[in-house]
């Protein structure tokens, strides 16, 4: 995937479109996330899938589990493990409140996109609720709405 600016300066590298089809996001936070090396220069290039991941807390740290990094060609023997959990950095006030938010019956924790900010790689993550699937299908139906919306638009303005 190929990183992309937003209006704040911020790089996104990785982003997990489909936690936003899936769950309804109830509130977003930043994370840092404890890196090696070889990794941060995996995240740089973009190397970094999301699409498995998802994070929990377990003694009081946040971890992010199932995020895959490619291995960095030029590392040579000090490279790094794909699919390692990995630390996430939160106060721990954020922490203690997230333990409990999950608590709360169909919460969990969801990578939404891992961006660069100021040179170190940070993870947006959201507590959310998965959807049911008849929430899905009215996503779907919003989406080509709008879709059909903005053809019509651009067709009047052709005429």
């Amino acid at each position: 995937m190929a990183a992309s600016k937003t209006h704040d300066g911020d790089r996104t590298v990785a982003a997990n479109r489909k936690a936003l089809y899936d769950f309804h996001i109830e509130e977003r936070l930043e994370a840092g996330m404890v890196l090696t090396g070889s990794e941060i220069k995996s995240v740089r290039a973009g190397q970094i899938s999301l699409q498995e991941a998802y994070a929990q807390i377990d003694r009081g740290e946040a971890w992010l589990l199932g995020s895959h990094i490619a291995p960095y060609e030029h590392a040579g023997y000090a490279g790094h493990e794909p699919l390692r959990r990995r630390k996430l950095l939160l106060h721990a006030k954020e922490i203690a409140r997230l333990a409990f938010e999950l608590k709360t019956a169909g919460m969990t924790l969801v990578p939404l996109r891992v961006y660069l900010k100021n040179g170190r790689a940070k993870l947006e993550l959201g507590v959310a609720k998965g959807k049911k699937q008849h929430d899905k299908r009215q996503a779907i139906r919003e989406k080509d709405d709008v879709r059909q919306m903005a053809r019509s638009a651009a067709r009047v303005g052709r005429e």
